[in-house]
């Protein structure tokens, strides 16, 4: 009943959108995806700029919005629907770089995208490294402020996770972290892997610092369900440090 009442809401506000600019239908999916904490309210974002793009089929910042919604819900799906859902993120994302080539965050969602599948996919996920890791640097080169600076923080993160072999290094690790601390101080993502990397060149101190501040942070909206996800892990690793 409540789902068919939230599709039926949907309906009926497209309906009073009719004939509005697509800019409005995409505000809409905007201030649904601000409450994405609620499943519901994600899944509601999604539709809206699916919307926009069937009543403009070439706007660029419907298509990127809604390669965000995805890899949103596809972090909640478990691993065998994740992959579909991934897969048509990917595309989605793939447009809106084929529209605005010389814009950030088409590249930067396609990169986070592909990162999930990789991800899924297991050890044939390393396959993707490159186009990752090419995609979140062509996000830099336009736009190194990109969602917080979060293209920094993902290459950050990923020469952390690799092994030596295939190019892992604590220091790019920490180089790229730092970076991305210099643009946004308060990205939550951050602090947690800046703490993983400090932990890893044993610099306990300093990761402690990092996980100390993320569990003290105002709960923005803009971060709010993933604060909140964060800062149990941080919780978590705090305690793992003697």
């Amino acid at each position: 009943m409540i789902k068919k009442l939230t599709s039926q809401s949907f309906l009926l506000t497209i309906f009073f959108l009719w004939g509005f600019p697509v800019e409005e239908i995409i505000k809409k999916g905007d201030e649904c995806y601000w409450e994405r904490e609620n499943q519901d309210k994600a899944k509601e974002a999604k539709r809206y700029y699916e919307e926009a793009i069937k009543l403009d089929s070439n706007n660029y910042e419907a298509y990127w919005r809604l390669a965000k919604v995805i890899y949103f819900l596809a972090s909640k799906l478990p691993k065998k629907e994740k992959e579909k859902f991934l897969g048509e993120g990917i595309e989605v994302a793939q447009k809106a770089v084929r529209l605005q080539p010389h814009r950030a965050e088409g590249h930067f969602w396609l990169a986070s995208l592909l990162g999930a599948y990789a991800g899924v996919k297991g050890m044939k996920g390393f396959s993707y490294l490159a186009e990752i890791k090419k995609e979140f640097n062509l996000a830099l080169k336009y736009d190194s402020t990109v969602e917080e600076g979060s293209a920094f923080t993902a290459l950050g993160r990923i020469y952390y996770q690799l092994p030596s072999f295939l190019g892992g290094s604590l220091e790019k690790s920490l180089d790229y972290l730092l970076r991305a601390k210099r643009i946004s101080p308060n990205n939550p993502y951050t602090k947690l892997y800046l703490a993983d990397t400090y932990f890893s060149l044993k610099r306990k101190a300093e990761a402690k610092r990092e996980l100390e501040e993320l569990i003290k942070m105002a709960e923005e909206k803009k971060w709010l369900p993933e604060i909140r996800e964060l800062k149990v892990k941080a919780k978590e690793n705090i305690n793992k440090i003697k």
